[in-house]
C-alpha cells in the first residue's frame, strides 16, 4: 500500500505538471489538509506505540505510513497556499516532493520487514544477552547466544560453560538464574533456552564424541 501510494502520488504529479489545471476551493483544501495532518498523527502515535510494545515491526510500519500521510496533508497545505500567491505549479510540486517521502517511508518499513521476515535481531540486544548470560554467577565462559523473532516475541538460545566437578543440582541452578535475569533484562523474551557444558578438564573433553561431525559444541 506504501508503494501503491508513492506510484499514485508520482503519477499524479507528473500529470499535472504536463497538463496544469486550475485548483478549485483552495481555502477547502487547506482545512482539509490541517484536519487530515491532525487524524494521521493521532492514529500513526497510536501504531507506533502499540507496534512498539508487542513487537509488531508491521505495525510500527503502517504508523509510520500514517505518519506519512500526515505530512502529505501538510504538503497540500503548501501547495495550496503556494496557489493563492500565484504560484500554479507549487501543487505538482509539491506532490513530487510527497512521492520522495512516501518512498523514503517505503525502504525504511521494507528493510524493517525483511529483517524480521529474516528474524534479524538488532546486533546491541544480541551484546545486551551475552553479557547478562555471561555475568551470571558460576559461568565461567560463553559458547554462543542466539536470539530470534518468533512473532512478536524472541526467544533466546544459549551455551554456557561451568566448573566439571559441579553435581546437576548445582549447575541447573546456574542455568535458571542465567534464564531468569535474561527474562528480566531482553524486552519481549518469551523463552530462554540454556545449554550447559563442563569446563574441560585433565583426561576430559565434554564434546569429544561429537568432534567429527563438526557440530557447535553444546551441552
Amino acid at each position: 500500500m506504501i508503494a501503491a501510494s508513492a506510484i499514485l502520488a508520482g503519477y499524479e504529479s507528473i500529470r499535472r505538471l504536463l497538463d496544469p489545471a486550475p485548483l478549485t476551493y483552495p481555502l477547502v483544501v487547506i482545512a482539509a489538509g490541517i484536519i487530515g495532518f491532525a487524524g494521521n498523527e493521532l492514529v500513526a502515535s497510536y501504531r507506533i506505540r502499540v507496534g512498539k510494545r508487542i513487537g509488531s515491526a508491521a505495525l510500527v510500519a503502517d504508523g509510520f505510513h500514517a505518519r506519512t500521510d500526515g505530512f502529505t496533508s501538510l504538503a497540500v497545505v503548501i501547495g495550496a497556499l503556494g496557489v493563492i500567491a500565484g504560484f500554479p505549479l507549487a501543487d505538482p510540486l509539491v506532490g513530487l516532493l510527497i512521492t520522495v517521502a512516501i518512498l523514503v517511508v517505503l525502504r525504511g518499513a521494507a528493510r524493517d520487514i525483511y529483517q524480521r521476515l529474516m528474524d534479524a535481531v538488532d546486533p546491541a540486544l544480541t551484546e545486551k544477552a551475552t553479557a547478562t548470560v555471561s555475568g551470571t554467577p558460576g559461568v565461567l565462559e560463553i559458547e554462543h547466544v542466539r536470539l530470534r523473532w518468533i512473532g512478536h516475541r524472541i526467544t533466546a538460545d544459549a551455551g554456557i560453560v561451568v566448573d566439571h566437578d559441579l553435581d546437576l543440582v548445582a549447575a541447573h541452578q546456574i542455568t535458571h538464574e542465567a534464564q531468569h535475569r535474561l527474562v528480566h533484562e531482553i524486552a519481549k523474551l518469551a523463552d530462554a533456552t540454556i545449554h550447559v557444558s563442563p569446563a574441560a578438564a585433565p583426561g576430559l573433553d565434554p564434546h569429544a564424541d561429537l568432534a567429527h561431525h563438526d557440530l557447535p559444541p553444546q551441552g
